[in-house]
């Protein structure tokens, strides 16, 4: 069992920054792809980022290319979702999700994520 629990989201203005976290329970978030997700009130949950379990491997929503970066710490069970250049489109809650398979190299299929956290909230002001 994984359970996850995202940190870093609020309001920020259009062209600012964020970081958000997810910290992990559980001895096996080192073997797991992991992926950011958001879902905007009214609009489906989509695909943000994903990334591999050993960090090798990043892939980005069309989106948020060029303006965002995911990268984790295994030692610390965390990832991170960096964002730049924020627009007000970017206004969602963030959801973290951990791969349901072990040594995943990440994808933007939500049915490849077992586990997710419960969100964690970003607006973005105009």
């Amino acid at each position: 069992q994984v359970q996850l629990v995202e940190s870093g989201g609020g309001l920020v203005q259009a062209g600012g920054s964020l970081r958000l976290s997810c910290t992990a329970s559980g001895r096996t978030f080192s073997m797991r792809a992991m992926a950011w997700f958001r879902q905007a009130p009214g609009k489906e949950r989509e695909f943000v980022g994903s990334i591999g379990w050993s960090g090798g491997s990043t892939y980005y929503a069309d989106s948020v290319k060029g303006r965002s970066t995911i990268s984790r710490d295994n030692a610390k069970n965390t990832v991170y979702l960096q964002m730049n250049s924020l627009k007000p489109e970017d206004t969602a809650v963030y959801y973290c999700a951990a791969g349901g398979q072990y040594f995943g190299s990440g994808s933007d299929d939500r049915r490849d994520y077992e586990y997710w956290g419960q969100g964690t909230q970003v607006t973005v002001s105009s």
